[in-house]
């Protein structure tokens, strides 16, 4: 149930975007932009930067979708969930650690954020792009936990992995058909 009546109870992201047509089109573009264009980091990582900060942010919807989307790309289950508990414990390769600290401070403390931050990336091996796309990455999604809770977005499981199964197979761009409805 959201918070809007003119949305439906099993209400979806897609279906927030439609009550703004033109943005909703903009926001799906910008989504295939961030998550699936070549970067540095793969589709899978980036997904997993969205499952973490989703769940920094307690959206579950977002959070549950993420994850499964980072799992269809290859991260191991129960990943993201150990980073939420310690990113240095969590079983994750030690180059992808700083970038996760980094959206990490980002996301709960972005105005504390110093250049020894960045520079921790980029001793890990990343350039200038990678951590422009973890910080982009990091970027959608606090905006998107904020869309989605604000409208009272919640779901379940099973709208979770039918969600994140869909962006994995067919990226997001095949969103843009909820819109011409």
């Amino acid at each position: 149930m959201t918070f809007f009546a003119l949305l439906p109870d099993d209400c979806g992201v897609r279906d927030i975007l439609t009550l703004n047509r033109p943005a909703g089109r903009a926001l799906i573009e910008f989504h295939e932009a961030v998550l699936r264009q070549p970067s540095p980091l793969s589709p899978g990582e980036r997904e997993l930067i969205a499952a973490y900060v989703s769940g920094l942010n307690a959206c579950q919807y977002c959070h549950g979708t993420h994850t499964v989307a980072a799992e269809a790309f290859g991260v191991p289950e129960g990943t993201v969930a150990g980073m939420l508990d310690d990113v240095d414990a969590a079983p994750v390769d030690d180059r992808l650690k700083p970038i996760l600290r980094y959206v990490r401070k980002l996301t709960r403390e972005p105005a504390k954020m110093v250049r020894a931050d960045a520079d921790a990336v980029y001793e890990a091996g990343w350039d200038e792009q990678a951590l422009h796309d973890a910080v982009t990455t990091a970027c959608l999604f606090n905006f998107m936990n904020r869309l989605v809770e604000g409208h009272g977005l919640k779901g379940d499981p099973g709208l979770y992995a039918e969600r994140g199964a869909s962006l994995t197979d067919g990226g997001y761009l095949q969103l843009l058909k909820y819109l011409d409805e």
